[in-house]
């Protein structure tokens, strides 16, 4: 494949307007991540033996990252101009380049001559069944190094499955949307509704916007016994500095979707973002017994995810996001506000000693309070950290949460309940509607 050479020395297949254009009739640019995709990319880095693999898609100024493996989550695209796989692209064969700082073409790019210093490069254009190389399949690592023959060949029949499923993608969203097309006008009229209801489910708890929804207003309610949790990210000023006011907002997105994947789980009700704080609430408006135990549970995971994602971004020589978490039970008072835009909220001291557990806490770890300490004590492992002043409230002992103690937990982590668990924990995680 024959390449020309642009006035601002960027290398461009002698296709590309073609190739644009296959690019765009596959729709893969800016897709949701696919298993299929990521499992060619993970068994890449294993034959390979590489700490980081990746499947990418090149459109006119940019790569982005279809599938990738040992990358942080926010790492989604790259310019093309600083892109080594715009050179693989313009050849119909694997691009292998042992040693990246010494090959002219390369030495010269900003991620082989700082951070993350990347050495070794092995890329396969993806070329489609009508010749068009629209992405590539890549692995790289940070010491120089060399693969052998057999590698070489797994690398070429690796690509070869990735233009397959793209293939069988193709023809499986052209299906989908031919049968889509038939049922246009129904199914316009049934979306509108659910539009509207999710709409509604998106402000507001299900029970609150069912209340809403029947009889136009919802009552302000005491719960007797509450637990709230209070989730803020160390040093954020400073962390906000060093990124793009766009890559900042994308990644606050991404570690609040899965928050509230892993708080929705567990019967905990988010109720808030407030800047890079996550504020939720376990025992309303679905009243629990185990309230405590549910917004522990949902605590620790978080914290356990966010080391495992801290773990890949020092793979990769990105600063740590550490976060502090705070839990405190107690009764609190919940109700809607506002009128045009409705707001599902909490208050009560139960709130500010929740945020006070938060502050005094440490990253990494779930910090609580001693009436949040005996209602889980029975089943977590637990610390005691001394007392705070609180002022109004005296000193207040707090604790540390570390796990699910080993006869209630089925994973070496201490996230997971075991049956032992269910059996005696079980009735008190009910959640009454």
């Amino acid at each position: 494949m024959r390449s020309i050479r642009m006035a601002d020395d960027i290398l461009l297949p002698e296709n590309e307007t073609e190739r644009l254009e296959k690019l765009n009739e596959y729709n893969i640019m800016d897709s949701a991540p696919e298993i299929v995709f990521d499992e060619i990319t993970e068994l890449a880095a294993e034959i390979l033996q590489c700490p980081v693999s990746f499947i990418q898609f090149m459109d006119e100024d940019r790569q982005w990252f279809k599938s990738k493996y040992g990358l942080p989550d926010d790492f989604i695209e790259t310019p093309r101009d600083a892109s080594i796989c715009a050179t693989t692209i313009c050849q119909n064969d694997l691009l292998l380049v042992p040693d990246l700082s010494k090959d002219d073409r390369f030495s010269d790019y900003d991620m082989v001559k700082s951070a993350p210093n990347l050495r070794f490069y092995a890329g396969m254009p993806l070329i489609t069944p009508s010749g068009h190389s629209i992405g590539t399949l890549c692995t790289v690592d940070f010491e120089e190094r060399d693969i052998t023959l057999n590698q070489q060949e797994a690398m070429r029949r690796l690509s070869h499955q990735v233009v397959t499923q793209l293939e069988l993608r193709r023809t499986v969203v052209e299906m989908d949307n031919a049968i889509k097309s038939r049922d246009k006008m129904h199914q316009e009229l049934v979306a509108e509704k659910s539009r509207s209801d999710e709409l509604l489910l998106n402000i507001l708890p299900k029970k609150i916007a069912s209340e809403l929804r029947d009889t136009e207003k919802v009552d302000p309610r005491f719960y007797n016994s509450a637990s709230v949790m209070f989730g803020d990210f160390a040093g954020f000023t400073k962390l906000a500095e060093q990124i793009q006011p766009k890559a900042l907002i994308d990644l606050l997105h991404q570690y609040f979707s899965v928050f509230d994947n892993i708080v929705a789980k567990h019967n905990v009700e988010k109720l808030k973002t407030i800047g890079d704080a996550y504020m939720c609430v376990a025992g309303a408006p679905g009243e629990s017994r185990g309230h405590a135990i549910s917004a522990c549970l949902a605590a620790i995971e978080i914290q356990h995810h966010m080391e495992r994602t801290n773990k890949q971004r020092e793979k990769m020589r990105m600063p740590r996001w550490d976060m502090r978490v705070g839990v405190h039970s107690g009764p609190i008072i919940a109700g809607v506000v506002g009128e045009k835009k409705f707001t599902y909220d909490v208050w009560g001291d139960a709130v500010n000693i929740a945020a006070l557990m938060e502050k005094e806490g440490q990253t990494g770890r779930v910090n609580i309070s001693q009436t949040t300490f005996q209602q889980v004590d029975e089943a977590f492992e637990t610390e005691a950290r001394g007392q705070v002043d609180s002022g109004k409230k005296g000193l207040l002992a707090m604790y540390f949460v570390n796990r699910l103690k080993p006869e209630f937990s089925s994973d070496p982590n201490g996230m997971k309940p075991n049956d032992e668990f269910q059996q005696r924990f079980g009735n008190l995680l009910r959640v009454y509607d």
